[in-house]
């Protein structure tokens, strides 16, 4: 009897055994399952963080760099032209009767009320030129003195490379059948040195047919690189 117990025990604890390696193998598995669950999920984390790390660096530095760097370049450009274009003003001398030559043509107009006279260096070298065009329709000693129009007068002094124009707008009459014109077929153009007329004058021709001039009518307008609407309009 106690033998059979015995062995009655021994095949119960085997049994157990079997039941607890049975029982172990099947939470191998499940640790397996669960960290596959893990592994699954774990890359949302990640790709999130390094998303938002790159964004961060790339406007803080992007944009430091971009807005900086643009800033500072234009700026440095902007002022290096300005700085370049006042000594130039300021080198040239102002140009003479000599430097430039001096055509006359119509405006498209009828009657004609205005010339537009453009002045081109012909000096070889850069020169400025002042003012307005000082005009005499007649002998200059005694033809009355044409005004200038102040709001055509440029902001800044025009300087003429070799073989540039400027130009001005001048008005002549004011197309009336009963003007008190008279028939011009060339005139005197003086400049300015400075702020005073300078020696010496150009003889320009009338375009063809000639110009008939009212000088109690008559107004020119400053020189400029291009004539522009509205300030050179009168």
């Amino acid at each position: 009897m106690r033998t059979q117990r015995k062995y009655t025990v021994l095949a119960v604890a085997g049994i157990a055994a079997l039941s607890l390696g049975l029982t172990a193998c099947g939470g191998n598995d499940g640790t397996r399952d669960e960290g596959s669950a893990a592994s699954a999920g774990a890359p949302s984390a990640p790709a999130s963080a390094p998303t938002s790390s790159v964004v961060a660096g790339s406007s803080t530095s992007g944009g430091g760099s971009a807005a900086g760097g643009s800033d500072s370049g234009t700026g440095g450009s902007s002022a290096t032209k300005t700085s370049k274009t006042s000594k130039s003003s300021s080198k040239a001398a102002s140009c003479t009767h000599q430097d430039v030559k001096i055509t006359a043509a119509k405006v498209d107009e009828t009657p004609t009320e205005h010339i537009v006279l453009t002045a081109t260096n012909t000096s070889g070298r850069a020169c400025r030129l002042d003012g307005y065009p000082l005009i005499a329709f007649g002998e200059i000693q005694t033809a009355k003195d044409v005004p200038a129009v102040a709001k055509s007068k440029p902001a800044a002094p025009v300087v003429l490379e070799p073989g540039a124009p400027a130009y001005a707008n001048v008005r002549i009459a004011l197309g009336g059948a009963h003007e008190d014109n008279k028939v011009v077929t060339s005139f005197n153009v003086n400049l300015f040195a400075g702020s005073d007329p300078a020696e010496g004058s150009v003889v320009v021709k009338a375009p063809a047919g000639g110009l008939a001039v009212d000088e109690a009518a008559a107004k020119t307008g400053y020189w400029t690189p291009e004539l522009r609407n509205g300030a050179d309009e009168f």
